[in-house]
């Protein structure tokens, strides 16, 4: 039998996986083209072409040793090296391959940090809507996740509620911005404001709190809005990067995490987040692609493609009766539903063959996620099974 707390897992195990399923489902029936499946955020836009080059280049030219073999816990050096330089001129700040170690994406990166950082009982404080996995991360290192509420007018961060709610059990701080599910990016006063708070409260409590930054939509952004950088603004402060969606690259589990070289105990940081790399069983990210990416940093996919699905279907919602904050980032919507229980509503949204994702799956009720990284195509005709949805309740 499996453990009690794998039985709690699998009984809460992803909606958003369960609804992926279900559009396979539905599309064996219906027929794919006649299934609206907006509920998980897979890129459809290609990679790239410096990624097909910058693979065939490496298995062609490099030793297999290098490009197969075993390598430090934190990565390629070279590779870290060049993420390093190319974060110190984009951000100006001042980084080298020390501060950087190469993990399997996001999920892998917040895991060995959250494995790095908390004793049982530790708080982790993050605000909803936030990317339900949080959750797991957190209890899978007998940590407690403490949920903060954003403002829902704007779904920044409610920082009076989050200041009362650091304890001297609070260990860290998960941010997510562009924000997965609303799109929003926390502005620069947000994480200012954000940033005094922590040092205040590191103060009161003589405490090291640790802010977390998850940011594999970083460079998914619209409109020349800007994502502030957070470790220019707080020391105890580390970033957790993935390619998945930024070069469109989610199958390849690769990513890196920055750690801010003035954080408390840096040195001690670094080297039991290497450990942590090992003995959860990542080991190390995947080496053809820490190669990879080291050859394609400046490398990126077309935004406009994503853009162009964000005001096609955010318009035409907003046209008919939703109500909808619209996205600086990532590639999601999230509308209010059009009935208090966002599980019904999406049950009835089901029968017009649209798959979405109930927002109390992000901790806000009340809501329904929209992923809009399928294609244009499929959103433009999407968009009467919306029409008939919203009939039922605008009579």
């Amino acid at each position: 039998m499996i453990s009690k707390v794998m039985m709690d897992y699998v009984a809460n195990s992803s909606i958003i996986r369960a609804m992926f399923e279900e559009g396979k489902r539905l599309s064996s029936i219906y027929g794919e083209e006649n299934v609206f499946d907006f509920s998980i955020g897979n890129p459809n836009v290609e990679p790239p072409e410096s990624i097909k080059k910058a693979v065939v280049e490496i298995l062609s030219e490099e030793s297999p040793n290098l490009v197969h073999g075993y390598m430090s816990n934190s990565g390629y050096v070279d590779v870290r090296t060049a993420i390093s330089n190319n974060i110190s001129k984009k951000h100006n700040i001042k980084l080298n391959e020390d501060n950087i170690i190469m993990t399997c994406g996001a999920a892998g990166g917040l895991n060995i940090l959250l494995k790095t950082l908390l004793d049982p009982e530790d708080e982790v404080i993050t605000f909803s809507p936030f990317f339900g996995e949080y959750k797991n991360y957190v209890h899978n290192f007998n940590g407690k996740l403490v949920i903060v509420p954003s403002n829902l007018e704007t779904f920044q961060p409610d920082l009076e509620a989050f200041e009362a709610s650091i304890t001297n059990k609070t260990k860290a701080v998960i941010i997510n911005s562009p924000n997965n599910p609303t799109g929003v990016i926390y502005s620069e006063d947000t994480i200012k404001q954000l940033a005094e708070i922590l040092y205040k409260k590191q103060t009161q409590f003589s405490s090291s709190i640790y802010l977390i930054s998850d940011e594999p939509y970083r460079e998914i952004i619209y409109d020349n809005v800007k994502v502030p950088y957070i470790l220019n603004y707080y020391k105890n402060s580390f970033i957790g990067y993935s390619f998945s969606k930024s070069l469109s690259l989610p199958g390849e589990r690769i990513g890196y995490i920055v750690s801010h070289s003035e954080m408390d105990d840096f040195h001690n940081v670094i080297q039991a987040l290497n450990v942590a790399n090992r003995i959860l069983g990542f080991v190390n990210a995947p080496s053809l692609f820490q190669r990879v990416i080291g050859k394609c940093l400046d490398s990126e996919v077309d935004v406009n493609i994503y853009k162009r699905n964000r005001d096609l279907l955010y318009n035409h919602l907003i046209k008919i009766g939703f109500s909808c904050i619209k996205p600086e980032g990532a590639f999601y919507l999230f509308p209010k539903s059009l009935i208090p229980d966002d599980k019904e509503f999406a049950k009835e949204a089901k029968k017009f063959n649209l798959l979405i994702v109930p927002g109390s799956t992000f901790g806000c009720p009340g809501h329904f996620r929209l992923s809009y990284c399928i294609s244009y195509d499929k959103i433009e005709r999407s968009l009467p099974q919306f029409d008939k949805l919203a009939k039922i309740y605008f009579k």
